[in-house]
């Protein structure tokens, strides 16, 4: 409730500014007034690399079980030094 009720009140101080009947108030300075947002969000680069890495330690997996190695495969080593697992 009290998101809502500081939202409404930054609504009603941005119109009556825009329509000359009000004045320049605190809730108009916060952070979110005017606010630009990117216009592509790296999210789907995010995801893409994620899965990435699944897909590499899918392979991964498949090259370990049919060499019979008791070892980490290349990829694995890899991935796992992208990942951040080394």
């Amino acid at each position: 409730m009290a998101t809502a009720n500081l939202a409404a009140r930054t609504l009603r101080d941005l119109v009556q500014l825009d329509s000359g009947q009000g004045l320049q108030t605190e809730l108009i300075d916060l952070p979110w007034v005017g606010h630009k947002v990117r216009k592509w969000e790296p999210e789907p680069f995010r995801w893409l690399g994620v899965q990435g890495l699944y897909a590499t330690y899918r392979a991964a997996d498949r090259r370990e079980r049919v060499s019979g190695a008791g070892e980490s495969s290349r990829l694995a080593r890899v991935a796992d030094r992208v990942a951040g697992r080394h």
